[in-house]
């Protein structure tokens, strides 16, 4: 199993002879250790604990289940080359927060027509109460905030590995915005 913890830098185009043009988000990966080991004896499951600097003073740590904890040791160094090209991996991250939004953009909705008696009401839901229950049901489609969720983006395919800059560039868009932390194991 490979996992790695990087840094979304942001999208770029690169050219591939056979493919053409290729919409590619880079990932900086710079120094994961190996910060703590778990094993099936003392905790009930293999896990490793990565370790990266999220800021000056501050660490992010991450576990990733494994078959086999006896593979890894204490502040090993795991870095881009544990990738290679045409890898399928799994980019998880926060997604952009986008504040609180109206049923339009957040759900897709209609809206109302812009005339035959609707004035001011064009972006609004509509009808939102059931004639029973007598209350707004729960989980009820509306305004709210959106955006800021955990989210994956799965099966994306390794196409750019720089081993000196400690960057990934795998093909298509994945979760967050730039400078935000992501995780991708493989």
């Amino acid at each position: 199993m490979k996992f790695i913890i990087g840094k979304k830098l942001g999208m770029t185009t690169i050219y591939d002879k056979e493919k053409g043009a290729l919409n590619v988000t880079l990932i900086e990966c710079q120094s994961n250790k190996v910060s703590f080991l778990r094993n099936t004896e003392k905790d009930g499951y293999d896990a490793v604990q990565l370790e990266v600097a999220k800021t000056k003073n501050k660490v992010f740590k991450k576990e990733f289940r494994v078959e086999k904890v006896g593979d890894f040791q204490l502040e090993q160094e795991i870095s881009v080359d544990v990738f290679s090209l045409g890898d399928k991996v799994k980019v998880s991250g926060i997604t952009k927060a986008k504040g609180f939004q109206g049923v339009v953009k957040r759900h897709g909705f209609a809206g109302a027509p812009k005339t035959h008696g609707h004035k001011h009401d064009h972006r609004a839901p509509g009808s939102i109460g059931a004639q029973q229950p007598q209350h707004v049901i729960k989980g009820k489609r509306m305004a709210g905030r959106m955006g800021g969720v955990r989210a994956s983006s799965m099966n994306i395919q390794v196409v750019y590995i720089d081993k000196d800059k400690n960057i990934l560039g795998v093909k298509g868009a994945v979760p967050g915005v730039a400078g935000r932390l992501v995780e991708i194991v493989g």
